[in-house]
């Protein structure tokens, strides 16, 4: 397969990478040759990722992470440089759509507040707080957060029996997208770059919990699988007319990650098929 960029040499150290997006981000950088530190709060989820980078001679150490708890993330910030002596790529990628029980109400509740703040917001800053000064003191680095199209301007009315359920999310990705425009500023000076990827969507358990949402309070979808109320909505938002996959966003943060966008920070950066343009 030929690639554009070349991350050998690289540590990349992503949180969230159990499944989803965060595994399609590990899997590309790994086919790249990035050494890559991945953690899920539930390491046994990252057991099926080991084996396939295994299997294609990649490199890599897992850790059990919670985002919100910032010793958890030191102390895998530290066994990923006494392992590979540096961290050149950081990749905040853990979030939540909601509190439990998110895919059956209309309407936020205060646990969604609560839980997309901690998680999709304090998550991403406790992340990078841990690793910065590490990149600081090489005075080289690449941050990648991962945050959504749901963060930038709203596009349009709201959908049908949607009410303010997804809010809380929405607003948590509408703040990461502002952390790291703040972020690339207070970098930029020690040669760290500081961009992110907004995906669009993505069939994950993630969406799968929206589409629930969607087949639960809107009657219009209620005869049709949840899968069918994906690719719908998929085809009807964006231009293209297809869903976008984890390895599309793993493309994304490796060129992002790699020598190619030197000059590129501060940008928050659509990969969502045209459903939203700037």
């Amino acid at each position: 397969m030929t690639t554009t960029t070349d991350l050998n040499g690289s540590v990349a150290f992503i949180t969230g990478a159990g499944r989803g997006i965060g595994r399609g981000i590990a899997e590309v950088l790994s086919r790249r040759g990035a050494k890559i530190a991945v953690s899920d709060i539930a390491q046994k989820d990252l057991l099926d990722l080991e084996t396939y980078v295994q299997s294609i001679g990649g490199d890599m150490i897992t850790g059990a992470v919670d985002v919100t708890d910032k010793s958890s993330i030191s102390t895998f910030v530290n066994e990923t440089i006494e392992k590979y002596g540096k961290i050149d790529i950081c990749v905040p990628n853990a979030g939540v759509i909601g509190a439990q029980g998110f895919n059956k109400r209309i309407d936020s509740v205060d646990e969604d507040w609560d839980v997309t703040w901690e998680v999709n917001v304090r998550g991403v800053s406790n992340t990078v707080e841990e690793v910065k000064g590490h990149m600081i003191s090489r005075k080289s680095g690449k941050i990648v957060i991962i945050a959504s199209h749901g963060g930038r301007k709203p596009r349009g009315v709201a959908e049908k029996g949607r009410g303010t359920v997804q809010q809380p999310y929405m607003v948590s990705k509408a703040a990461v997208i502002q952390f790291m425009h703040l972020l690339s500023i207070e970098l930029g000076q020690h040669n760290i770059n500081v961009n992110a990827v907004c995906p669009g969507r993505l069939w994950t358990p993630m969406w799968e919990a929206i589409a629930i949402n969607h087949k639960t309070n809107n009657s219009d979808y209620r005869d049709m699988s949840t899968e069918e109320i994906f690719i719908q909505l998929s085809k009807a938002t964006m231009s293209l007319g297809r869903p976008q996959t984890p390895e599309d966003i793993g493309k994304s943060v490796a060129f992002l990650a790699s020598d190619d966008s030197s000059e590129i920070t501060g940008q928050a950066i659509n990969v969502n098929g045209g459903a939203t343009l700037n």
